[in-house]
């Protein structure tokens, strides 16, 4: 991470799958996947359990997303029969942010209230950054990640040097797609 006048910035690709239970099927459903990380899943939408290699995190009543830190985690399949698994990673990138400065930098482009029990370290919630929707995953006291569509993150990052006081920001994820500022 790049030190910001006390705001750090990282970008990389995100590896990220949705998983959603049926209608019916949810605690069949949750039992097995809790049963293949070993963890017991959220439990409340918004709520995040981490685990070595990824973060799972309830986004809908039915539906969780897995966020893995490395291309090496654990796999998971879901029973057609119990929901369905869709890979997210693609068109999305992951934005890292920590600082003393973070709170009041977002401040100014998501509806995010630090204060508030929901978005202390450990939940997510999803909102948005200048009308398109992103994931906030609240991982610090002065730390977050945003998850981003591909297609925004080249605004984001514009967006994100020019509040920091238009000092020069380094990110990049590993396919080179966002090139140093």
């Amino acid at each position: 991470m790049a030190e910001v006048s006390a705001l750090e910035l990282s970008v990389a690709d995100c590896l990220l799958v949705q998983i959603e239970a049926w209608d019916g099927t949810f605690e069949q459903f949750q039992s097995d996947l809790s049963r293949t990380f070993g963890i017991a899943l959220p439990a409340t939408v918004g709520e995040t359990v981490r685990q070595p290699s990824l973060r799972a995190i309830k986004v809908a009543p039915r539906r969780f997303w897995l966020l893995y830190d490395t291309s090496g985690g654990p796999s998971v399949e879901v029973d057609p029969d119990l929901g369905a698994l869709t890979h997210l990673g693609e068109g999305r990138i992951r934005v890292r942010l920590c600082g003393d400065r973070l709170p009041g930098v977002l401040a100014g482009c998501i509806a995010v209230d630090w204060r508030s029990q929901a978005v202390a370290p450990g939940k997510a919630i999803q909102t948005s950054f200048h009308g398109v929707p992103v994931l906030f995953v609240r991982t610090g006291e002065a730390e977050c990640e945003l998850i981003v569509p591909r297609s925004f993150s080249r605004s984001i990052l514009d967006w994100l040097k020019d509040s920091a006081g238009g000092v020069e920001l380094e990110g990049s994820d590993n396919s080179g797609m966002h090139p140093k500022f």
